[in-house]
Formats: structure tokens, sequence, C-alpha cells
């Protein structure tokens, strides 16, 4: 919310008096002084008014992880394991996930408690490209990717899928960059030239590529420059 309105909501502090505080530079956010009170503020700042702490913020948290096959893209699963149950960390109850990855797809998953960077990252609007590894039973041809890149008709939604860009690796392997995340939809797209998918693992989210270092079930956390891309 913004500054002024965090501040008119505290006990004895109305907005006319939020005004003068800011313009007394008597608040601080995140150890510097703040007099706009259009400023948004978050969970994860610290505010002070003079030497008192209002609002301690709390450490934002974010984790890029290798995900298995057979692990679930959820927070708890009464059958199977979750991505969470592979975390080492305190209070997972408060992060989640940042684009779901079916039961067996692989790669790149990010997990984290900021709210706002995990919407930047996987709304439509954004059109940040995902990249998967496709293996098919089939082969794939280069009629696939003129197809996609025009964008498939998907009757249950009934919506056409979003320019995508396929490059063909190998005859039953290939990099396809998705702007969205529909149901299912890379089995769906490939389905459509009844290829089975074989074999699905997601390489790249935005401007943030798997870490060739982390095996299956590995994660880490990211750096505050990897933060910063998104």
């Amino acid at each position: 919310m913004r500054l002024d309105r965090f501040l008119s909501n505290l006990p004895h502090c109305n907005r006319a008096d939020a005004r003068l505080l800011l313009a007394a530079g008597r608040l601080s956010v995140n150890g510097q002084i703040e007099r706009d009170g259009r400023r948004d503020v978050r969970e994860f700042d610290h505010i002070e008014l003079d030497d008192e702490t209002l609002q301690a913020g709390k450490p934002a948290r974010y984790f890029m992880l290798n995900k298995p096959a057979g692990v679930v893209s959820a927070t708890e699963h009464p059958e199977h394991r979750t991505v969470l149950d592979l975390l080492h960390e305190p209070d997972k109850h408060e992060l989640h996930i940042g684009g779901r990855l079916d039961l067996n797809t692989t790669g790149l998953l990010l997990i984290t408690n900021d709210g706002l960077w995990s919407r930047r990252l996987t709304e439509p609007r954004s059109r940040l490209g995902k990249v998967y590894r496709v293996h098919t039973e089939q082969p794939i041809t280069p009629e696939y990717g003129e197809v996609f890149a025009r964008g498939l008709y998907f009757a249950y939604e009934n919506l056409t899928t979003l320019p995508a860009e396929l490059q063909i690796l190998a005859s039953h392997e290939a990099l396809l960059t998705l702007h969205e995340g529909r149901y299912h939809q890379v089995k769906r797209m490939f389905g459509h030239f009844q290829n089975k998918v074989i074999g699905l693992h997601r390489e790249r989210m935005g401007p943030l590529q798997l870490d060739p270092e982390l095996a299956p079930g590995q994660y880490r956390a990211l750096s505050a420059e990897e933060v910063a891309l998104v």
C-alpha cells in the first residue's frame, strides 16, 4: 500500500499527521529518509519513525529448483511429494510457486514469497518466453514451427494460443518457446500433429536460465542480480 495510507492506519495517526511526519523527514524506508507518501511499501520494507520501528520487514526469498519427475508443483498433496518437500528452508508455508510444471515435466521452477515478482514473471501480458526442451515419439517437421508461429485454436478454452517459436534440434527433439501457460499446452500443441511428447524439460523462464550445476531435486537461492532481471 502507499506509505501515507500505511501511516494513517496506525493508532493515533490520521492522514494529516501522516503528511506532517513525511514533510518533516521523520520517516525512513530501508534506512533512507522518505518524504513521498505515494511511495508503495510492502511487507518486505523496514519502516521507521525517528528511531521507532513501525515495520521490521521480512526477508524476500527467491529460489531456483531443478524439478524432478514425479514431484507435484504444489505446496501440499495427499499422494505425491511436492516441490516444497525438496526445500530445507524455514517457514516453507510462506512460499509459493511461480509457474507450475506437470507431474512428469522436469526442469526450472522458481519459488518465492514475493507475489508481485512471480506475477511479473508468469503473467501472459509480460510476454516473457518460457523455453522447453521437447522429445517426441514421432519426427518433428518444419510444418510444426509454421503452425505454432500462427497460433493453435484450443476449443476447450475457445482461444487461440499466442505465437510460439520452435527450434528443431534433431528429428525427435526441439526447443519450444511459449509466452503463456495453458493447461498441458506443449503436449496439446504437439498432439495437433498426433505426435506424443515423451520428454519435457523447462530450461528458461524469461531471463532466468536453469543452473546446469543443479541436479534433479537440488535448488539454490537466486542472487540479487538474478532477482533484479525480472
